[in-house]
């Protein structure tokens, strides 16, 4: 039988399920509209990311990346060319998503092309924030919001998820030359990067990596005291994400962060059930709005 041409939304929402990315689960249970313009968001950010992550030439990745701003501004004028620009473009006018936020993504994405490593976490937290925090916001922008609070919320869950990726894929993307971890932090718990590029464990990477796990806990944490409650229900796909990741960093510390040659990862089942049960009852602990009130005052 002939194979029809897709349309912009079925594009990606098969790059999205091809992907078998956590986020595809935490889409499922969204309203048409919505979930069709965070596929679209998601598939722009794979398709920018693959970029980077699958060209060999520098060069030629940074041309690509400048045919995506490109793609950018003609979402802006009304004529992508792309199916992602032409899905990104329905989406951006249903709900008044910044063209400045997805040109800051790339931005970030871009950073892949200049650095191999971050000195501190100061300049790391710049990169977490332009791959993820902001696309965050966007995606708070999707699903609804009616406190501004709400951007706190997402600013804070994409630094999560994004040190969770990096605490998850230290071996894969040392195997691309990349180093993630600040260097000097590597350097305040003794740890070579030597050690991370040629996969040896030692009691100095599990206290290193227990440190990782405690900042992105904190930014979990962080995150979900600063939903307000009037959004919680909007927002339950990204407390669908911060359920999965959460179960996916606590996998990872209860095998000891052997993270160095293998890539440790949760089943589809398994995601599933949590998507489900969050979905179900988003609550957010009320210690953790306690603590986060305690911290304003």
């Amino acid at each position: 039988m002939p194979r029809f041409p897709m349309t912009p939304e079925q594009y990606c929402e098969e790059k999205a399920a091809r992907s078998g990315s956590s986020f595809y689960y935490s889409f499922l249970f969204l309203p048409r509209e919505r979930r069709s313009a965070i596929m679209a968001l998601y598939a722009f950010c794979r398709e920018v990311d693959d970029v980077v992550d699958e060209c060999n030439d520098p060069g030629l990745a940074a041309q690509k990346l400048f045919w995506w701003r490109e793609e950018v501004a003609r979402i802006e004028e009304g004529v992508p060319q792309h199916p992602v620009g032409l899905a990104l473009q329905a989406a951006r006018a249903r709900f008044s998503l910044p063209v400045a936020d997805l040109l800051e993504i790339i931005e970030g994405m871009a950073m892949d092309l200049l650095y191999a490593r971050y000195p501190d976490f100061q300049s790391l937290a710049l990169y977490c924030h332009r791959v993820a925090s902001v696309v965050g916001r966007l995606a708070a922008a999707i699903f609804g919001m009616q406190d501004a609070t709400t951007l706190r919320y997402a600013d804070d869950l994409g630094m999560a998820f994004q040190l969770t990726n990096i605490i998850r894929d230290i071996g894969e993307d040392a195997r691309r030359g990349r180093i993630y971890l600040p260097v000097e932090e590597l350097e305040r718990f003794e740890v070579p990067a030597h050690d991370i590029l040629t996969n040896r464990y030692s009691e100095n990477f599990v206290r290193l990596m227990r440190f990782q796990r405690q900042r992105a806990e904190d930014y979990y944490d962080s995150a979900l005291a600063h939903l307000p409650a009037c959004d919680r229900k909007a927002q339950r796909p990204g407390l669908v994400m911060a359920a999965i990741y959460r179960t996916l960093l606590a996998e990872i510390a209860a095998e000891d962060f052997r993270v160095l040659h293998q890539r440790i990862a949760l089943g589809p089942l398994r995601k599933l059930w949590l998507a489900g049960k969050t979905w179900l009852h988003p609550a957010v602990p009320q210690n953790l709005a306690e603590r986060a009130s305690a911290k304003d005052k």
